[in-house]
């Protein structure tokens, strides 16, 4: 199944939550898109609602089933809790790490920088969004994309630095610490419910 490139607003608004990270969204018309979204809607079964947050996780990290699949059951061979070291393996994609430096606004401005080669790991270009970020691993702006004013507009607005990262202004790089813990991760996310619908 391919990327989802419909409407963030209406799919946020369906989740629940917040996918751009801004608030936006949901700040209006904090109820489901269409006629009747506003109106009761009818009760979800268990099935439903774990479907739902296996959605809402799916789409905050912009990632395609296959690959979101595919992260779970790397995740379950880890040691520790699935669940945690789930979102563990989310939160070490590049493309989020981008994000979460403040290099990038949102997820998916964060995926285009590092699609059109603007990135580097330990001084090398990577071009790969879903490319595992290790511990010590060092991201920058490559030398020459360093004037971007989407770059410089994003730090400007970044107001939040994880403590899982250190992030050097004067150069442009930010360094992936340690492994964050539970309570640096999605609050609005229940990944226990995503364990039990694959385990279904």
């Amino acid at each position: 199944m391919s990327r989802y490139t419909g409407p963030t607003w209406k799919l946020s608004r369906r989740l629940g939550i917040s996918l751009s990270g801004t608030g936006k969204e949901l700040a209006k018309r904090p109820y489901a898109p269409g006629q009747h979204g506003p109106t009761q809607r009818k009760k979800l079964s268990e099935y439903g609602v774990q479907l739902q947050e296996k959605q809402k996780l799916r789409h905050m990290y912009g990632v395609n089933e296959r690959q979101f699949r595919r992260i779970f059951d790397d995740a379950g061979k880890m040691s520790g809790i699935v669940g945690e070291n789930f979102l563990i393996l989310l939160e070490s994609r590049l493309d989020n790490l981008v994000y979460r430096l403040g290099l990038g606004r949102t997820r998916r401005a964060a995926r285009q920088l590092v699609n059109h080669g603007h990135v580097t790991v330990n001084g090398k270009k990577v071009d790969i969004p879903s490319y595992r970020v290790k511990l010590g691993d060092v991201i920058g702006i490559r030398e020459k994309s360093r004037n971007l004013d989407v770059v410089k507009d994003a730090l400007e607005a970044r107001n939040y630095l994880p403590d899982y990262l250190t992030f050097d202004d004067n150069a442009l790089e930010g360094k992936f610490t340690r492994t964050p813990e539970r309570s640096e991760l999605p609050a609005e996310i229940t990944e226990s419910l995503i364990v039990e619908f694959y385990s279904r």
